[in-house]
């Protein structure tokens, strides 16, 4: 888009500006909604890990309590429970072994031997069923012989007196459970800790990388005292630089349709600004042509006339005289132009006096009324009782009032009404409004009819209007026509009054 160089700042402040604030305010909250999103997404898998976890250790416990039922009746035949612990060792993949245990934690028989050290009741986690009689998961992972990584899982064999007959030990493998989460979401990073926050499980992750807590979310798990760390994924900018694009191209949409309305505004103000001074260009033409050429025209017009009176004296003949008259009549039409002419030559600082427009007015009644008759026309007067005082030119101001009342009889196919109203307006105004309900001025032609020689009668010179807009203005004053067409027309002029008063 072109953009002249006077609209810069209009440009910059109505296009340039929002987009840098808005755009900025947009990307700063795109980035917070893109943090919730990715944090509430972490979360999501947490849940779901801890849920999965739950679940798994729910079945391991269970599986470890039925086993329990026949290990309570068979504790005084170990052998006897060797073949069951080997098979359901085999059957289920998560087991890296299981061990019967005495009630001092001694070990009694096993599935297979595989720890580095059978000593179970060295370990804690032992320790505590022992003392708890509950179900008790170990705090670290330990390895066994074959470099497979377990976390031990102790469930108590309990008698009908709830006393402490036995334990089973179930090596639960890292390898299953890890294996296990891959399934459900491959990507993610995440950690399995302890109560004590040491590692028991790593996923596409380093424990290291967990330094920065902010960038990690925790969810504790349920039946066991571990926590699960997700990672919060990266920032993807190209999604974020996706939705802040589509978000300043409609702010650019918008600026700019602003912008654009803005200037064609600004080139009808340009542009009626321009038509203005073209009009005044007009008015200053005519009024140096009719200041240079109206007296030059007057003189030998007088002299015209002169000599028509003589002739029509010398030739009396009725046909010679309605000659004469119709010269007469189109001399008296030539006088009337170039009267206008020399008004509109006039320079504009006038000889003006305190004037009471009331009076004025009185004194037109007579000549306006007669023309009503003529034009089957009513007038209804509405004029104050006290005196209205103007500083203008009293002939000048007659002659804009009866110019005003002319057109307006000569707007009348019938008969009608002519409404004159005279009234202060504000404190410092007064206002005339002279109304008719004629045949009114198209809307097309209303907007030319200030303009100097439009007419739209076939023998006008298209200078009444304009003279009598030069000579309000002159006064500090204002004309404005309002007209609908087959309603009628509404002349308002608007004049300052004098703080002054004075009757004339």
């Amino acid at each position: 888009m072109k953009i002249r160089k006077g609209n810069f700042y209009i440009y910059f402040f109505i296009v340039v500006l929002p987009v840098l604030i808005l755009g900025s305010y947009y990307f700063y909250h795109i980035l917070k909604e893109n943090d919730i999103a990715r944090k509430k997404d972490a979360l999501w898998v947490a849940s779901i890990y801890q849920k999965n976890w739950d679940q798994f250790i729910s079945e391991t416990k269970t599986s470890l309590d039925i086993l329990s039922l026949s290990a309570r009746n068979e504790l005084g035949f170990p052998a006897k429970m060797e073949p069951l612990l080997m098979q359901v060792n085999q059957n289920d993949p998560r087991y890296g072994g299981l061990y019967l245990l005495d009630h001092n934690g001694s070990l009694l028989t096993g599935s297979v031997p595989l720890r580095n050290d059978a000593n179970f009741a060295k370990h804690p986690f032992i320790q505590e069923v022992i003392k708890t009689k509950d179900t008790i998961i170990a705090d670290q992972v330990e390895i066994l012989r074959n470099n497979q990584n377990i976390i031990g899982l102790a469930t108590p064999v309990l008698d009908e007196n709830q006393e402490l007959q036995g334990i089973l030990v179930a090596d639960l493998r890292i390898d299953y459970m890890r294996n296990l989460m891959k399934v459900l979401t491959p990507e993610n990073k995440l950690i399995v800790v302890n109560g004590g926050k040491k590692p028991i499980l790593e996923m596409n992750v380093a424990y290291n990388e967990t330094a920065n807590e902010t960038n990690w979310v925790t969810s504790p798990m349920e039946r066991i005292p571990w926590n699960i760390k997700v990672k919060i994924a990266e920032r993807s900018y190209k999604e974020i630089g996706i939705d802040l694009g589509k978000i300043v191209f409609i702010i650019l949409v918008i600026t700019h349709i602003l912008y654009l309305l803005i200037e064609y505004f600004l080139l009808r103000k340009h542009a009626h600004q321009e038509r203005k001074q073209n009009e005044l260009q007009k008015l200053e033409l005519v009024g140096t042509l009719a200041a240079s050429t109206a007296h030059e025209i007057r003189n030998p017009l007088t002299g015209v006339k002169g000599l028509i009176q003589l002739l029509s004296e010398k030739y009396t003949d009725p046909e010679d005289r309605y000659y004469f008259n119709v010269i007469n009549s189109e001399l008296k039409r030539i006088n009337e132009i170039v009267s206008e002419f020399l008004i509109l030559g006039k320079p504009t600082a006038q000889l003006t006096d305190n004037i009471n427009i009331n009076g004025t007015l009185q004194e037109l009644k007579p000549l306006i009324m007669s023309e009503a008759n003529s034009h089957n026309v009513s007038c209804i007067w509405q004029l104050p009782e006290e005196p209205v005082m103007v500083k203008c030119v009293k002939d000048e101001m007659k002659q804009v009032i009866l110019n005003i009342t002319k057109n307006a009889f000569e707007s009348f196919d019938k008969a009608g009404t002519l409404d004159i109203r005279l009234y202060m307006y504000e404190n410092d105004f007064c206002k005339l409004e002279i109304h008719d309900n004629g045949k009114g001025i198209p809307k097309d032609e209303l907007e030319k009819i200030f303009r100097p020689f439009y007419t739209s009668k076939e023998t006008g010179t298209g200078l009444g209007l304009v003279i009598c807009k030069r000579i309000i203005n002159s006064f500090g004053g204002s004309i404005q026509i309002d007209s609908t067409e087959n309603f009628g027309t509404t002349v308002t002029i608007t004049l300052p009054i004098c703080k002054e008063k004075r009757d004339q």
